[in-house]
């Protein structure tokens, strides 16, 4: 029989350590202070003093497993810092710090030294793994800043009032077969009366600052404040891209707000994913170069996809049905980013193509949004949109294309709809040519 140990508090633990099983108070926690250390919790549950604190430490050691353990009502429950070759497994960790009441929208941009409460929060580690972890119930599941090549797999970081698992400067890591299901918070505040806001940046997934060529595949992302939020613009005005990363047969459905959000960033993938009954399945604002193709995208009630100020956009391969408009790309009336953002001043060379189209309200709407207030003349122009090879069939408008220029509509299939199968409003220069129609555009 190996040796159990009763732990202490504030215990520093430098050799291969099996706790025995039982309930202890350790308000300091425990801390690991050497390399090639494994401390095996064997179920004993470790409990902290109201949310402060960590329940075990790890500072600048590499080759260390923490497996087994169960921790609550601490600050952090298991927080590494600066770290190789650790192995975080078969933990439960769950009622880390959380924020008081609905009233604080949540800071998706505070940095590592002002982070938020959660169950594992790793910083500046590396080739590492998260394997097999319950963090429920909790603000946040998982938070890696300044992380790169970790194996983040089979966690569970549902029910959470903050992030189920967030990615801040970090790059080169895979996400994949975690579930973080019903990861949100209502916000209330006062303006002109009561009022909520349910998501306030909650997400099941959120990857910010310059966190690129990560990989995120078959994670189940449902019913959060946002399935997936990813931003690549800091609110002090500083361009941060995430680019390519690749999102692959997640399941960011019954959102709130947005399945699947990448603004401001470059050359991501969303491949086979599922983006339904939401406001969006897709919000890809001032994004240029990203791929939407195979997801299933249908039911949500403002917009399948939306583009604002995007260019070098393809859209292809996907099913989009009964969303209130199935793709939306144009150009806005909000200048405010055209000193950080001059190639997106307008909004241009989308592609959407060989995608299914069916019982939209609008299946594909093309248009610019900013006028001269005299002249009624767009400031801001969207252009060079191609629709090709889509079915579009029984949606109320098939394609409306208004104040935009030089775009295609070809070869594609056009049935069925109540409306309009092609309707141009103040548009020029638009080609319609060589499609299948029920009836004359």
């Amino acid at each position: 029989m190996p040796e159990l140990t009763i732990p202490e508090d504030g215990m520093s633990i430098t050799r291969d350590t099996i706790l025995k099983p039982g309930v202890y108070y350790l308000p300091n926690g425990l801390r690991i202070t050497a390399d090639q250390v494994t401390l095996d919790g064997n179920g004993a549950l470790i409990i902290g003093d109201s949310g402060g604190g960590r329940g075990v430490s790890v500072n600048q050691c590499s080759g260390v497993t923490i497996r087994n353990l169960r921790a609550e009502r601490f600050y952090h429950g298991i927080w590494v810092n600066a770290g190789a070759n650790i192995r975080v497994e078969k933990c439960q960790i769950t009622r880390t710090h959380e924020l008081a009441g609905p009233d604080v929208f949540l800071d998706v941009w505070l940095d590592r030294s002002q982070a938020y409460g959660g169950g594992i929060f790793f910083s500046g580690v590396i080739d590492s793994f998260i394997i097999g972890n319950d963090v429920q119930h909790q603000q946040n599941g998982i938070l890696l800043y300044g992380c790169n090549r970790i194996e983040v797999t089979h966690n569970n970081a549902s029910y959470s009032s903050g992030y189920g698992l967030l990615l801040y400067e970090s790059s080169d890591n895979t996400i994949e077969d975690n579930t973080a299901d019903f990861c949100c918070r209502i916000y209330h505040y006062q303006a002109d009366g009561e009022r909520y806001h349910n998501g306030a940046d909650a997400a099941g997934l959120v990857i910010m600052c310059n966190s690129s060529r990560n990989i995120v595949r078959h994670n189940r992302l449902r019913s959060s404040g946002d399935g997936v939020f990813l931003g690549g613009f800091h609110k002090d005005q500083i361009k941060v891209p995430c680019n390519d990363n690749l999102f692959e047969r997640n399941d960011g459905s019954n959102s709130p707000n947005i399945a699947f959000e990448a603004t401001f960033s470059q050359r991501n993938i969303f491949r086979n994913n599922r983006a339904d009954n939401c406001n969006y399945g897709f919000w890809l604002g001032y994004s240029s170069y990203t791929q939407v193709e195979g997801n299933r995208i249908c039911g949500n009630r403002i917009a399948g996809i939306a583009i604002e100020q995007g260019h070098h956009n393809t859209i292809s391969g996907n099913t989009i049905e009964h969303n209130g408009a199935g793709a939306q790309v144009w150009a806005g009336a909000r200048p405010a980013f055209a000193e950080w953002f001059p190639e997106c001043v307008e909004s241009y060379e989308t592609a959407l193509i060989g995608n299914t189209f069916r019982r939209n309200q609008i299946a594909a709407h093309v248009w610019s949004e900013r006028v001269e207030p005299a002249s009624g003349v767009p400031l801001a122009r969207c252009h060079h949109v191609t629709l090709r090879d889509n079915t579009i069939m029984d949606n109320r408008i098939g394609v409306l294309i208004e104040r935009a220029r030089e775009c295609v509509v070809q070869h594609n299939r056009i049935a069925g709809n109540v409306e309009a199968g092609v309707k141009l409003v103040g548009a020029r220069d638009v080609l319609v040519e060589g499609n299948t129609m029920d009836a004359p555009a």
